[in-house]
């Protein structure tokens, strides 16, 4: 079993940055993808972010540019690092860990984040 464990997320201004992070526990070997997903109200949860073992990476285009995605994998954390934040950024802050980023297994129990405008 894999426990994933979030820290980070909070208030912040539009254009200010945020870092989110995640650390794995207990059978994390298993897990080949890692990061984000977010759920606005009324929204269906969406992918942010995921990288791989081998550091392919995949963002949402709404993202691309502003947010960056890390892993080390002999500390079996992700982070992600938010820059120039937007309100529609608002959102709770999932993180997984599965085969792929559409192949989830686990889920961390979210974090939130609110960007004001």
């Amino acid at each position: 079993q894999v426990q994933l464990v979030e820290s980070g997320g909070g208030l912040v201004q539009a254009g200010g940055s945020l870092r989110l992070s995640c650390a794995a526990s207990g059978s994390a070997f298993s897990i080949n993808a890692m990061g984000w997903y977010r759920q606005a109200p009324g929204k269906q949860r969406e992918l942010v972010a995921g990288i791989t073992r081998g550091r392919s990476t995949n963002y949402a285009d709404s993202v691309k540019g502003r947010f960056t995605i890390s892993r080390d994998n002999a500390k079996n954390t992700v982070s992600l690092q938010m820059n120039s934040l937007k309100p529609e950024d608002t959102a709770v802050y999932y993180c997984f860990g599965g085969s792929t980023w559409n192949l989830i297994n686990y889920w961390g129990q979210g974090t939130q984040v609110t960007v004001s405008s």
